[in-house]
C-alpha cells in the first residue's frame, strides 16, 4: 500500500523544490489567517516549476467566495481544502478537486472520497485519537493531520492506516519556517512505514 504524502504551509521556493524532489504527492499553500498564510501570487510563483502530478493544494478556512475565486484564479489550484460545511457557499469548479476537513469532535466524515481528519484547530500541532480515526479511515480516503512528525508518523500509518498523511508544523524547524532535511526525513519515514502495511 501507498501512502500519499501532503507537505502543507509552503511559503518559500526551496522548500517546495525539496519536498517534490523528497517525493511528495501534494503540496499545500495556506491562504488562511496563519504564520504559513500567502498570497495567491505568492503561491503561483514558487508553484509555478511543481510537476503535473503532484498536486496543488489551497488551503483555506471559512473563505468568502470573493476570497476563494481570488484564488482560484489567480493560484489556480488543483485542490480546494476547507473545513466539510464551508463548500456549500463557494462556486468551486469541476476541475478543482474538493477536500473536505472534518474536525475531531465535529460531524463525522459522510464522504467516500478523500477527506482531511484533524483536531478542532489546524496548525496546532495537535494529533487526534489514533483509534478513533482508524475507525474512520475505512470510509474514504482519509488524510490523516495534527501532530504528525519524523517521529510519530510511522506509528500512526501503523495504527490508522489511513490513505494519507498530512504534515505541517512536524517539518518545521520554528513556527512557520520549514526545513528541508525534516521534509525528506518525514517523506522517508513513511515510505519506510508504509512497506509494513
Amino acid at each position: 500500500m501507498s501512502v500519499f504524502v501532503k507537505i502543507c504551509g509552503l511559503g518559500d521556493q526551496r522548500h517546495v523544490d525539496s519536498a517534490v524532489a523528497a517525493g511528495a504527492n501534494a503540496l499545500g499553500f495556506v491562504f488562511a489567517d496563519s504564520v504559513r498564510k500567502v498570497t495567491p501570487g505568492r503561491a503561483r510563483t514558487i508553484s509555478a516549476g511543481v510537476p503535473q502530478h503532484v498536486k496543488r493544494v489551497a488551503v483555506m478556512l471559512h473563505p468568502g467566495n470573493d476570497e476563494w475565486l481570488e484564488v482560484l484564479n489567480i493560484f489556480e489550484p488543483d485542490v480546494l481544502q476547507t473545513d466539510s460545511g464551508d463548500f456549500d457557499a463557494l462556486d468551486v469548479p469541476y476541475s478543482v478537486e474538493r477536500w473536505p476537513v472534518f474536525r475531531e469532535g465535529g460531524p463525522k466524515p459522510d464522504t467516500d472520497s478523500t477527506f482531511v481528519y484533524e483536531g478542532p484547530r489546524s496548525g496546532q500541532g495537535e494529533t487526534v485519537d489514533w483509534s478513533a480515526a482508524a475507525g474512520l479511515a475505512a470510509n474514504g480516503d482519509m488524510m490523516l493531520a495534527g501532530g504528525l512528525g519524523v517521529d510519530n508518523v510511522a506509528q500512526a500509518i501503523a495504527t490508522v492506516r489511513p490513505w494519507g498523511v498530512d504534515v505541517s508544523s512536524g517539518v518545521e524547524s520554528a513556527p512557520g519556517q520549514k526545513d528541508s532535511a525534516l521534509i525528506k526525513q518525514f517523506i522517508s519515514a513513511v515510505r519506510a512505514a508504509e512497506k509494513e502495511l
